[in-house]
């Protein structure tokens, strides 16, 4: 069983971003990042932050949460420890980070643009898993990681997380450099999970789920603990067979409109080729750890 390697990179050069193209390019074939770095420099805003639809459910040129996440996580694909755009980036979550040592899911901006249902602006916090996650991967020290952390801890201690939630808590659980405490943080999401490794996603279009593998996507992190060996194999198998006739991949949450469902696809297909790499199934390359 193995992919249509060509296909997907034809797919990835019709319909991907130029980010997406550019961060293909670095991931599959270790080409410099520069091209990336330029590409993702188009998404800041001038206030510090990140917008004009990095985050595709999100469609305003306005700085949100999420596409400051997303930056930080293109930043950690890179390696780009150092970076400047990381402190920066750290400075702006700062600036609008709640009482409590989160950040709001959707800032208020976000009300006069187009966005996907569930983007409402609010403020749950669960964003702040993932986006510390990041700045842990990039070896930052920033006084809101600080804050940010002791916040995801004691949600994940105290809380059942479900859906998205815990995709995001998972993150920040691989990432953030207490083994001990994240082996035991890991084994709260047991009871959560299907027989077959997965978690529902409530609210979701009918069959919504997150799978082992966008639970745990990296070998050997702490996360995947939850899964045996059989069932990863099983879900490189799935994801292989996933493969669109156009080359791509596609994703199952609501498709609301075009811009985001081209998009999220180049998105997601560059996803999906990332971590077949990094567990060794495209052929004649190197796994990324």
């Amino acid at each position: 069983m193995s992919i249509d390697l060509h296909a997907a990179r034809q797919f990835l050069y019709n319909d991907a971003r130029l980010l997406e193209r550019h961060l293909a390019s670095t991931l599959l074939d270790n080409a410099p990042a520069e091209p990336v770095l330029t590409a993702l420099r188009a998404y800041r805003t001038d206030d510090g932050g990140w917008g004009h639809a990095l985050e595709p459910d999100l469609r305003g040129p306005n700085s949100q949460v999420s596409a400051a996440m997303s930056a930080l996580g293109v930043l950690a694909q890179i390696d780009g420890s150092g970076n400047p755009l990381i402190m920066e980036t750290a400075d702006w979550l700062q600036s609008v980070t709640l009482p409590d040592g989160s950040v709001p899911h959707v800032l208020p901006t976000a009300s006069a643009y187009p966005r996907a249902p569930w983007m409402e602006p609010n403020d749950a916090g669960f964003l702040t898993y993932s986006t510390a996650a990041h700045l842990w991967s990039l070896g930052a020290d920033h006084p809101w990681l600080r804050s940010a952390t002791g916040w995801c801890w004691k949600q994940i201690e105290t809380k059942e997380l479900a859906g998205y939630e815990a995709v995001f808590a998972l993150r920040f659980i691989d990432a953030v450099p207490e083994p001990a405490r994240a082996a035991r943080a890991v084994e709260r999401f047991r009871p959560s999970l299907r027989p077959d490794g997965s978690i529902p996603i409530p609210g979701g279009v009918d069959g919504e789920r997150v799978t082992p593998l966008q639970l745990s996507p990296r070998p050997g992190a702490p996360s995947r603990a939850l899964f045996p060996d059989d069932l990863i194999e099983a879900g490189l198998d799935k994801l292989e067979n996933e493969q669109l006739d156009d080359g791509g991949w596609d994703f199952d949450f609501l498709h609301w409109s075009p811009g985001q469902i081209v998009e999220w696809r180049g998105i997601v297909t560059l996803a999906a080729l990332d971590t077949l790499r990094t567990h060794g199934r495209v052929a004649g390359d190197v796994p990324r750890h």
